[in-house]
């Protein structure tokens, strides 16, 4: 693990300056967009009272997949499941390039 050394109130920048320099932007913004789109899809499902079970069935899928698609830790879902998934529940999976 990479330690990082203490830093004065006059060091710090902006969290962005931070995890550039120690190398983790990339990995904590990937992080927080599943996370965004794991609690929206979570989100509608209770809304609509829908199940992982049922959710699996209407995408033709396994539970599992609805699991991992769910899990904002599990990185690994493809854009074609999240906009399946996103269908499903009456959203629209948009992307944005800025």
């Amino acid at each position: 693990m990479k330690t990082v050394k203490p830093r004065s109130a006059a060091d710090l920048s902006t969290l962005d300056a931070f995890l550039d320099e120690q190398g983790l932007r990339e990995t904590f913004q990937a992080v927080a967009i599943k996370e965004v789109l794991a609690w929206r899809l979570g989100e509608a499902m209770k809304a609509q009272k829908l199940s992982r079970k049922r959710m699996a069935e209407r995408m033709g899928t396994s539970r599992s997949q609805v699991n991992r698609l769910l899990n904002p830790e599990d990185g690994n879902v493809t854009l074609v499941t999240l906009q399946r998934a996103a269908e499903i529940l009456g959203l629209k999976l948009t992307l944005d390039l800025a």
